[in-house]
């Protein structure tokens, strides 16, 4: 697939700009603060529905102004794709999403119009930080693919809550009891379902970036990933999270959430047999998330069976030779957007079509 038209209105420090790129590389060069990564966001935001900085639209918002406007034109395989997010400060409905200028209603119908795989520094927390970085990473992923898969994460999420809720209802008033299995045969049914689409992706993530890996590193670098999960292998799904959770009914109601259940789920990611988040260097940090970064793409190409769009956001900089070249070159034939300060960030990779981002303007230069 690949963006052929792309719109903002009033978004973050852009009053309005419009561009048509290039189906291949396209570049936004110049200095810090002049809204590079901003008009990159806006792309994303097209992509998942949310920024990845902010969980508040309103920041999205121009300073002053009451709204803020994203069209994307998106050509895939089985036709053109059209996605427009409008974002409001005083309405209650603050976020509309229209497909081809039909508002919907759900956010999971905007997923797979235009899908975007994004590359930026943020992305190191998925070795660094805690499993809900690396939960994030598996959820983008399969919710832009699978809509049903959105529909379950997003169902378990309030079924969660509401249970949560309970638990702490019940600490107070013990006759609610009975009305816990409900919301216990709810959590389970949508557990599963998500514990089987993660499965199967990390399996496949784990294939294709350890193949990356030894790749990058001459030969020198073995990466796994292993689904860390309360379900063992070869496990019913559904008979353990019921089993785990009768174990531990009386501590959620003690403590007043539930401690079992794929939102506890993990990736365990090792580089050499050790554990990546202790033992691996600056450099292969950056390499295992460059690595998981290109099985995204690739597990979305055996799935879909055309290319994502490409987005990297101030990283060339961040790898050395050898890891830029390999990003380089497996960009062929991938509409990419790349930020940067500086052209000679760039290397020698060739660019279709550059641009040059100053104080919220973006002017077409000769690439």
């Amino acid at each position: 697939m690949w963006v052929k038209y792309l719109e903002i209105n009033q978004f973050r420090n852009y009053e309005k700009e419009c561009i048509k790129p290039a189906k291949g590389i396209n570049v936004f060069v110049g200095e810090n603060a002049q809204g590079k990564t901003n008009f990159i966001e806006s792309l994303n935001l097209c992509c998942v529905g949310r920024s990845h900085r902010t969980k508040r639209d309103e920041e999205l918002i121009r300073w002053g102004e009451s709204f803020a406007r994203v069209h994307v034109k998106a050509e895939q395989e089985d036709g053109e794709h059209d996605v427009a997010i409008v974002l409001k400060k005083a309405d209650k409905n603050k976020k509309i999403i229209k497909i081809w200028d039909k508002q919907v209603s759900k956010i999971g119908e905007l997923m797979g119009h235009v899908f975007g795989v994004m590359f930026c520094p943020e992305d190191m927390q998925m070795i660094k930080g805690g499993p809900s970085e690396r939960r994030r990473y598996i959820d983008m992923l399969l919710s832009q693919i699978y809509p049903s898969y959105f529909y379950a994460l997003q169902s378990y999420v309030k079924t969660l809550n509401q249970r949560n809720n309970l638990l702490r209802q019940i600490d107070m008033n013990r006759s609610l009891l009975p009305t816990l299995e409900m919301w216990d045969d709810m959590l389970i049914e949508k557990g599963a379902v998500i514990y089987s689409y993660r499965k199967k992706a990390i399996e496949e993530i784990n294939a294709i970036a350890s193949e990356e890996q030894l790749r990058i590193s001459g030969g020198h670098d073995l990466l796994s990933i292993q689904y860390l999960s309360d379900v063992e292998k070869d496990e019913d799904p559904e008979k353990k999270y019921r089993a785990k959770l009768l174990k531990n009914r009386e501590d959620d109601i003690r403590r007043g959430f539930t401690s079992a259940g794929i939102h506890r789920d993990d990736m365990h990611i090792r580089i050499n047999q050790k554990d990546a988040k202790v033992y691996a260097s600056q450099g292969q940090q950056r390499s295992i998330v460059l690595c998981l970064k290109l099985a995204q793409m690739e597990v979305y190409r055996k799935i879909k069976g055309e290319n994502p769009i490409l987005i990297l956001d101030d990283v060339m900089s961040e790898l050395d030779v050898n890891r830029r070249n390999e990003l380089v070159n497996r960009i062929d034939q991938i509409q990419t957007f790349i930020t940067c300060t500086d052209m000679s960030d760039l290397g020698n990779a060739r660019t279709d079509q550059v641009y040059q981002v100053s104080e919220g303007k973006i002017i077409s230069t000769a690439s």
